[in-house]
């Protein structure tokens, strides 16, 4: 998309949304059987509050600055079976580990969400933008503020 046009002309394009601590994590939790994890939970989720996201990207916009994508994660990655761990504590319910073929059974279509390590860098954010996340992490968040 072409923000605006001539010299200053900036095309802005987001490849990746940002899931911010309130994310998708419903289908992991079944208030009866416990929280599940796929396998041992190892694998990685970045994380960024969404008011840093919003500042990567008007600092994006007012900057005019080249070079993106730009990702806005405050946390590389943070490992499925801690933010699980929280979860179950807080509810009073176990953490469950499925196996390849439980979790599809389980999550369905999430499965290939719940499942991937997609660590992420915003090393490439942080130079060009003089950005540096703010707020919270997501399990100081998950432990302040959802239950």
């Amino acid at each position: 998309m072409r923000l605006k046009e001539g010299p200053d002309a900036l095309d802005v394009s987001w490849r990746r949304r940002v899931v911010d601590h309130h994310g998708e994590i419903g289908p992991a939790v079944d208030g009866k059987a416990g929280i599940f994890q796929p396998g041992e939970g190892l694998n990685r989720w970045p994380a960024g509050h969404r008011f840093d996201a919003a500042r990567v990207y008007r600092l994006a916009l007012e900057r005019g600055a080249a070079g993106g994508p730009f990702h806005a994660v405050a946390e590389e990655g943070v490992p499925f079976k801690d933010i699980a761990a929280i979860i179950g504590r807080h509810l009073k319910l176990p953490v469950v580990s499925k196996t390849p073929e439980e979790a599809e059974e389980h999550f369905g279509w999430f499965t290939r969400f719940a499942a991937i390590d997609v660590p992420t860098s915003s090393a490439r954010t942080r130079a060009p933008l003089g950005w540096e996340p703010r707020e919270a992490t997501l399990l100081a968040d998950m432990e302040q503020h959802y239950f």
